[in-house]
């Protein structure tokens, strides 16, 4: 890629920002980052220490007055500003990337993108999870016919932690749209719609268990496919045992994979894309199984090599579609199939119903 690298703002220096985007911008060809926006000195210093050639400003604003001097803005403060942020960058003639959830609804979600496509700019959705390791190696596992008929996708995106953490994300304001049904639900149920199509039908199943919590911490979505897929979908801070990742049965084998993607490890340990050789690879004994059987710890068959995980390729995939109008890697309008799925959750656990789609 030639040309003067685009340069990016950066909202938001949380676990978001620190730990994924700016490290995975600042490793894609083609982009700079230019500025982060953070009012917590501490983060600012960090920033500035991660990256000597950034600017910090506290507040948006700050960076909007800019906004003739930069090329992309990312988006990655809390859930509640997503909507606002992403809608003045887009007026300010700015192509944007949003974390997930975009929005709080469908109906805001298609919104920003009626706005984005009214200006004729990029709007992309930051669903890292689609370059983990296990969703490549299923992805090309059902590309190649290796299952079979799909009957039935299990995928748990589950963790033991016993104690609430607090902060905006467990809190139990709706305004904070906090809770694992749009923090870990927004990562499974969007991998379900990618691999298996659209829902029509969703039943879920969402609690509060440990004291204290305020915000959902183990819920259970089942959705119904178009195509006759079931999907069962698990994301839980109580799980004391983890149970596989993903679990695929179909009418000649099933496929069970154990353990997480690598990525987020390595980049909350400050380990960087292209900076070491096997970015995204595992562990032999971390492979998954595809086949049948009755073992109660592989599931039967036979080894099947994980492909490496490769999260920097979302914003290469950006970087494309700024500079040479390649396809949008994640679009607001797959989001916002998504956000349909994780209201009609919400809309079931609380009234106890399966929800049409």
């Amino acid at each position: 890629m030639t040309g003067t690298p685009l340069r990016v703002g950066l909202v938001g220096y949380g676990l978001a920002g620190s730990v994924f985007h700016a490290p995975l911008i600042a490793a894609t060809e083609g982009l700079t980052l230019d500025t982060v926006v953070t009012s917590n000195p501490q983060r600012q210093e960090q920033a500035r220490a991660q990256f000597p050639d950034v600017r910090t400003v506290a507040t948006p604003d700050e960076l909007f007055a800019r906004a003739g001097e930069l090329d992309l803005i990312v988006v990655a403060s809390p859930n509640k500003t997503h909507v606002p942020l992403a809608t003045t960058a887009l007026k300010a003639g700015l192509p944007v990337v949003v974390d997930k959830p975009v929005a709080g609804t469908a109906a805001e979600a298609r919104d920003l993108a009626a706005l984005a496509e009214e200006r004729g700019l990029l709007l992309s959705v930051f669903q890292n999870r689609r370059w983990d390791n296990d969703f490549l190696t299923l992805r090309k596992l059902l590309a190649e016919g290796e299952l079979g008929d799909v009957w039935r996708f299990e995928s748990r995106f589950e963790r033991w932690r016993p104690k609430p953490k607090g902060g905006w994300r467990e809190s139990g304001d709706p305004a904070e749209i906090g809770g694992l049904l749009y923090d870990l639900g927004s990562h499974v149920v969007d991998q379900a719609l990618v691999l298996f199509g659209p829902a029509t039908q969703v039943y879920a199943e969402s609690v509060i268990r440990r004291a204290g919590a305020e915000a959902d911490d183990d819920t259970f979505i089942a959705i119904t496919h178009a195509n006759g897929v079931r999907s069962h979908l698990h994301v839980s801070a109580t799980a004391a045992q983890l149970g596989p990742r993903f679990r695929v049965l179909g009418s000649q084998a099933g496929y069970v994979k154990y353990g997480l993607d690598p990525q987020e490890a390595a980049l909350r340990e400050g380990e960087h894309p292209g900076a070491t050789d096997g970015w995204g690879t595992e562990d032999e004994s971390l492979w998954g199984h595809l086949g049948s059987g009755e073992s109660p710890l592989t599931g039967g068959g036979r080894p099947v090599p994980t492909l490496p995980g490769d999260y920097p390729a979302y914003y290469a995939a950006v970087a494309a579609a700024l500079r040479e109008g390649a396809t949008n890697p994640v679009t607001a309008h797959e989001a916002a199939a998504a956000l349909d799925v994780l209201e009609a959750a919400r809309r079931s656990a609380r009234d106890g119903v399966a929800v049409r789609l």
